[in-house]
């Protein structure tokens, strides 16, 4: 009897261990926003220092006095409203980068002029809230630099044709 039973036991305990594991996949996190208004919640932290003037994955360079900020899946040129928590004080933010990587509860990284504005220098990660104010394009600087060129050109054919007839 008990040689019958292994395998339906073997069988409840998968699923239980399976059940466990979906109901914690998300937990401390919610769901990144996908359109105008939606929030999520999370921590956040900050950077500054040694990334000022390196190149984020935009294309742009940091430049921790700017309010920006890095995101894992929000698309560049992202506007969003950062509130902090604990004080209630909230900033609008530009993503341009991604990240934060290493620890998953954290939801987005700010610059340090952005942490200043929401007085989190010193905690260094504080519970947000963060709502999408304008959902940005695939555009980063390097692709609106390109798009910019391109008008320049067609201009630029557009009078020389002028000038030719």
């Amino acid at each position: 009897m008990l040689a019958a039973m292994r395998p339906a036991m073997f069988a409840l305990a998968v699923f239980v261990v399976a059940s466990l594991a979906a109901c914690g996949a998300d937990a401390g996190r919610s769901r990144a926003p996908k359109q105008r208004g939606q929030t999520q919640t999370g921590k956040a932290s900050w950077y500054g220092g040694k990334f000022h003037g390196r190149k984020t994955a935009s294309g742009e360079r940091f430049d921790k006095n700017k309010l920006t900020a890095a995101h894992r899946r929000l698309p560049f040129g992202t506007r969003l409203k950062v509130t902090n928590l604990t004080n209630g004080r909230s900033v609008v933010v530009r993503v341009n980068d991604r990240g934060p990587f290493g620890n998953k509860r954290r939801i987005i990284d700010l610059s340090e002029a952005a942490a200043r504005k929401l007085r989190m220098i010193q905690s260094g990660v504080v519970p947000v809230r963060i709502e999408v104010l304008r959902l940005g394009g695939k555009s980063s600087r390097k692709a609106r630099d390109k798009r910019k060129r391109q008008r320049e050109r067609r201009r630029r054919a557009r009078a020389r044709a002028r000038k030719q007839a």
